[in-house]
């Protein structure tokens, strides 16, 4: 299943989160590999940084076949396929993708046994992480411009793709859901601004709710048998933005437990914003029983009655018919808590891992690090890129224009928790979340440990 919400509520996504302690480090040596062996360059008349690719780019592999694997299909499989076209055209390698629904399986079961793509989609930093304590992967430090790298993605990318200081993965495309969607006309009629920090975000709900225009949050749970995950979402966001990031990771690895304080704080924080009289539409009896695809509805009443609603860029969907967004509606970043922690983004990303050391194969990798990979996909306007080498005037189409200025402000990237886990243990934190918004908050702790006690090993 794709890591972005973008088509149906109905299919939540199963982001991938950066829970692991790094792995031991192990000699990559390339499953299914052939000659040269991973880590050794192959031969060509170029030299320098990317020198498979100016090789690649001269014909030098013209006839060739490289082997993708990822879980995108339908449209998006078809856009990712499109994009090739122009690595394809320009040097004369056949690259093959396979985009197949039951991803994980069929990935782990090609590796074991010694079949690997070339190159392969990952959504979990902890899965790069197995395959590379494994030896399967090829150390792109020997591959790739590292210093580039570096420079061109942002400090959570660069973590999150690499083991023992060397890089294992390239990020490919992100989203992320730390924004806030507010009515522009009624905003700014009101005389309401953007807030930037956190303080502002609290003035403003106490200014809605002083000027009695309705309640300030439009929030709500319900969603059939996944109901609870908007809860799990805001209690991911504010952990990390209340916390050092290394709280949120050791949490999401349960080697923090739901009981420790700085998650206690957070699910409070979450339940001053919803439960502090008047400050949801609806209160909780509405929280725990609205589709959450009609969460935002009452947004775009006229008067508005209730002002921000926290959600990922895909929510515009599901809005009543005739609205646009950047048009009715705009967003703001989620406001950092702790200046301490920076401004940190929730959501999800994909990263490319080589498992197979060929001159072709280092070629597409090397074209993976330059802007021009994404550029058509960029320019459809429903793209946003992980490297912020890529221009920011080529984001012309709203939201992914304001998306991107968010992603190149952000010092820390973190994939969704709760969307990594089992179904098994997400039914557990759904659950408890829910019986914690129907007694209005005032459970916490006991909510948590309830958590802890039912924990699926």
């Amino acid at each position: 299943m794709h890591t972005r919400k973008l088509t149906s509520l109905a299919a939540i996504a199963v982001l991938a989160f950066s829970a692991c302690t790094p792995a031991p480090s192990a000699a990559p040596t390339g499953a299914g590999s052939t000659t040269p062996p991973a880590g050794t360059p192959g031969p060509t008349t170029a030299a320098g940084p990317n020198a498979e690719l100016t090789a690649a780019m001269a014909g030098e592999y013209d006839g060739t076949t490289i082997d993708i694997l990822a879980q995108w299909i339908d449209a998006e499989g078809t856009a990712f396929d499109d994009s090739l076209d122009a690595f394809r055209d320009a040097t004369g390698i056949n690259v093959v993708y396979s985009g197949i629904t039951n991803y994980e399986t069929v990935l782990g079961v090609r590796v074991d046994g010694d079949l690997a793509p070339d190159i392969a989609q990952i959504a979990q930093p902890g899965r790069m992480r197995t395959f590379q304590a494994n030896g399967n992967l090829v150390d792109l430090d020997t591959v790739l411009d590292g210093a580039a790298v570096r420079a061109n993605y942002g400090e959570g990318f660069i973590a999150d793709s690499s083991v023992d200081g060397k890089l294992y993965g390239l990020y490919y495309s992100q989203n992320f859901k730390s924004i806030v969607w507010y009515p522009n006309a009624a905003f700014e009629d009101a005389g309401y601004a953007a807030p930037t920090t956190w303080a502002e975000l609290q003035a403003l709900v106490d200014t809605i709710k002083a000027d009695g225009n309705g309640a300030p949050w439009c929030t709500s749970i319900e969603h059939g048998d996944v109901t609870g995950w908007v809860a799990t979402d805001w209690l991911e966001d504010v952990l990390l933005r209340a916390a050092p990031v290394e709280t949120y990771d050791q949490w999401a690895a349960h080697e923090v437990p739901f009981t420790d304080p700085a998650v206690v704080t957070a699910l409070d924080t979450v339940g001053e914003m919803w439960f502090t009289e008047g400050n949801t539409y609806g209160g909780a009896e509405r929280i725990a029983g609205t589709w959450v695809g009609d969460s935002q509805t009452p947004m775009f009443d006229d008067p508005p009655k209730c002002w921000l609603h926290k959600q990922a860029a895909w929510i515009p969907d599901f809005w009543p018919e005739g609205t646009v967004a950047g048009v009715d509606s705009s967003f703001f970043y989620f406001p950092g808590i702790d200046p301490a922690y920076g401004n940190p983004v929730l959501g999800a990303a994909d990263q490319f891992v080589m498992f197979n050391d060929r001159p072709e194969v280092r070629a597409l990798m090397q074209w993976f690090s330059t802007p021009d990979s994404v550029k058509s996909r960029v320019e459809t306007g429903g793209f946003l890129a992980a490297s912020n080498a890529v221009p920011a005037e080529w984001y012309t189409l709203y939201p992914m224009s304001g998306l991107a200025e968010i992603g190149r402000n952000a010092t820390i990237a973190r994939s969704d928790a709760s969307d990594a886990m089992s179904p098994e243990r997400q039914a557990v934190f759904h659950a408890a979340l829910l019986k914690w918004v129907q007694a209005e908050g005032a459970n916490t702790e006991e909510i948590l440990q309830e958590i802890e006690d039912n924990w699926p090993e």
